[in-house]
């Protein structure tokens, strides 16, 4: 008698898992995230409403780490590095470069729905702000300020500048403009951003 190996445990709360990112992502497109539910994302992963309370507490947690999977996965299929931004020597050609892959993100329908959902919500929900913040957020902008700082050892940037908040002249711009609709967003408008931040106004 042939002995059946125990089923994997591990392997179906995997499965299990990736069934409920891809439902909650789907659902927020779908019908908008006050629309989304437990219950609705439970139902379109074929799991139980329990399944999803044992590893998250509301719907969006379950969201957050969704989108967090999906931007690393999609970082993962570019052939890039989660949280990276390249440094050739060049400051304005680097940061136009990242700044124009944000810019395809922003556009991506599939990033589109969740991002705008968890900032929205981030602004209401003080938890869901902390954690959306420290756990995308944080990370990025660091990035920036490691870049920048580089800037400055290579005589790029003045010294006596505030990295951090230099980032804001090009990411706070780009983040009103997406978040309220006041402009459209292209590679044009974030390579505008970055030549004035690094120039200024006044003429050369």
């Amino acid at each position: 008698m042939v002995q059946k190996s125990p089923p994997d445990a591990t392997r179906r709360s995997e499965k299990s898992r990736r069934a409920i990112y891809d439902a909650a992502l789907a659902l927020v497109a779908e019908v908008g995230y006050p629309k989304t539910t437990v219950e609705g994302i439970a139902a379109r992963a074929g799991v139980g409403k329990q399944t999803i309370y044992r590893w998250w507490a509301s719907k969006a947690d379950v969201l957050l780490e969704a989108f967090l999977d999906l931007s690393t996965q999609a970082a993962r299929d570019a052939g890039a590095q989660p949280y990276t931004i390249p440094d050739t020597g060049d400051l304005a050609a680097d940061l136009k470069a990242v700044l124009r892959a944000t810019v395809d993100q922003l556009r991506d329908p599939r990033f589109e729905a969740p991002s705008r959902a968890l900032a929205a919500e981030g602004v209401v929900n003080e938890q869901v702000g902390r954690e959306f913040t420290a756990k995308l957020m944080e990370p990025a902008l660091q990035l920036y300020v490691d870049r920048l700082r580089s800037a400055q050892r290579a005589g790029q940037v003045r010294a006596g500048i505030d990295p951090r908040i230099a980032l804001e002249f090009f990411i706070s711009p780009l983040a009103q403009r997406w978040l309220q609709y006041t402009g459209p967003i292209s590679y044009e408008y974030t390579d505008t951003l970055v030549d004035y931040a690094l120039h200024g106004l006044s003429p050369r």
